[in-house]
């Protein structure tokens, strides 16, 4: 055992002399992360009204088109923009020019006609072929749907009561209705997501993905030192000393595995306080998947250490599988944006597992349990990585 930790501690103090070391694990994840953040929109200040920018043009001016703007006003999915003095072409303009997604324009006679039971059709503004056009239609015909429900229930009023002076009440009072249904559907997130703004999602993907991406640059120090050793006899003088050669493989693996391990500490701590991405809400579920992860890392460090035979082969041997197994494993484009058989050979790659385990608790919310299929596929690729490391290593020759 004291001869593992040996071992263990001389490739700590190699692998801390180099400046790729810092550089690699943690100036480059950080940097890294900043700026993905940033293009995400991660670091966007204030709140932004993501409806959809709808211009509005009331030719007709009663208290029904009144009424319509109202509904269309406490829409979820457009804002309305208002400008009286507007006209047709400035707001053709506006529209080609994309400051406006649409344009509604209420023609004139449009109350007259609905108060006689007879939609007359708005003039809708709009390209539609695009997807803006067709949500902004969708909603201005709900918006004229409700508005001659509203005239009907207050047709029934003064039906009943005999009076049409009590018109305009009723039609108020059919429309404030509207605003709150006795039924309505309500679509809510977990707490954690609920907690989380548009700035604290974007982070809480491109810092774990930054992270873990980085982490598998270890091996190209660690496996120059083994390189190293090899060239320089010093693994021929190690057998010599009765040493097993699964010692000098495991003393190698415990130093990947530390310095990983300090890493992922201070990039945690990093993205908690720094940029509120909440890894301590589940501090079990993070201890777990930096544990497996870094041990799924360091095993493949492990193997292309003991497979290169010179130090260029291991920077090429660490660099070739962090980019392909990042760009896969949706470390740059999260996988929930892309198709199904994509995600499928995405989880080829043992950074979509990482990154599973890891959104799972910084934005997905979830506890304890949905880390543990992640962690039980990192620990698997781990031991087939050590596993080939171990026989390869058996085969070197000592001389």
């Amino acid at each position: 055992m004291i001869r593992i930790l040996d071992i263990t501690l001389k490739d700590l103090r190699q692998l801390l002399r180099e400046r790729e070391t810092f550089l690699f694990l943690l100036a480059m994840p950080v940097i890294f992360t900043l700026l993905f953040g940033a293009a995400f929109g991660g670091f966007g200040s204030g709140e932004s009204d993501p409806r959809l920018p709808v211009g509005y043009l009331d030719e007709d001016g009663s208290s029904i088109s009144l009424g319509l703007r109202d509904l269309l006003a406490a829409s979820e999915v457009l804002r309305l923009d208002e400008e009286p003095a507007r006209t047709r072409q400035e707001l053709e303009q506006l529209i080609s020019e994309e400051k406006l997604a649409a344009a509604v324009i209420v023609p004139a006679g449009y109350g007259r006609a609905t108060l006689e039971g007879a939609l007359l059709p708005l003039v809708l503004l709009a390209d539609p072929a695009s997807s803006a056009g067709s949500a902004v239609e969708s909603e201005a015909l709900a918006a004229a749907q409700r508005l001659m429900s509203a005239v009907q229930a207050a047709g029934v009023v003064v039906q009943v009561s005999g009076g049409e002076a009590i018109f305009e009440d009723a039609f108020g009072a059919a429309l404030t209705a509207w605003a709150n249904p006795p039924i309505a559907v309500r679509e809510t997130s977990t707490t954690a997501i609920q907690a989380q703004d548009n700035r604290q999602l974007s982070l809480a993907h491109t810092a774990p993905a930054m992270m873990v991406q980085f982490a598998m640059a270890a091996p190209m120090t660690a496996g120059q030192i083994i390189v190293n050793e090899r060239k320089c006899r010093a693994f021929r003088r190690l057998l010599t000393t009765a040493t097993p050669r699964f010692h000098i493989l495991l003393g190698h693996f415990l130093a990947m595995l530390a310095l990983i391990l300090a890493q992922f500490t201070l990039l945690i701590g990093f993205a908690q306080l720094a940029l509120g991405v909440d890894y301590l809400r589940a501090p079990g579920a993070s201890l777990v998947m930096a544990l497996a992860t870094a041990i799924c890392v360091a095993s493949m460090g492990l193997l292309i250490g003991v497979l290169a035979k010179s130090e260029d082969q291991a920077v090429i041997y660490s660099l070739i599988p962090m980019f392909i197994l990042s760009g896969i494993g949706g470390a740059w484009v999260p996988l929930e944006f892309t198709g199904p058989t994509f995600q499928a050979i995405g989880h080829v790659s043992p950074i979509a597992w990482a990154l599973d385990g890891f959104k799972n608790i910084v934005s997905r919310g979830l506890g304890f349990n949905s880390v543990l299929a992640p962690s039980a596929a990192l620990l698997g690729y781990a031991t087939a990585f050590f596993g080939l490391a171990a026989w390869r290593f058996h085969t070197i020759q000592d001389h």
